[in-house]
């Protein structure tokens, strides 16, 4: 499964006929140009989820910034990494938290 199918099936299990026209999932183009991608957290399993924000500058264009803030899983990229930040997201949203 890739991970735009994967957001997608993301997206599917938190919807009850409330999260979706309360929250969702935000995608919008940079002006520098790249991604912003916007999930909010609130009332999903994730919303206390720790998650330690990322820097990854390879040069240039080839970037991308993660982050929680206010419940909001926050990510940004260079027009070639919308993926980095997908995968970002998919490996923590699934990664087991130790007791």
């Amino acid at each position: 499964m890739n991970y735009l199918e994967w957001i997608e099936e993301w997206y599917e299990l938190q919807c009850n006929e409330d999260w979706e026209h309360i929250y969702g999932i935000k995608l919008e183009t940079l002006d520098n140009p790249g991604w912003k991608l916007e999930i909010s957290l609130m009332d999903t399993e994730l919303e206390e989820k720790l998650f330690k924000q990322i820097d990854i500058a390879r040069s240039e264009t080839d970037w991308f910034h993660c982050r929680i803030e206010e419940c909001v899983f926050k990510g940004y990229g260079g027009t070639r990494n919308l993926q980095d930040i997908l995968r970002t997201f998919k490996e923590w949203a699934e990664l087991e938290t130790k007791s």
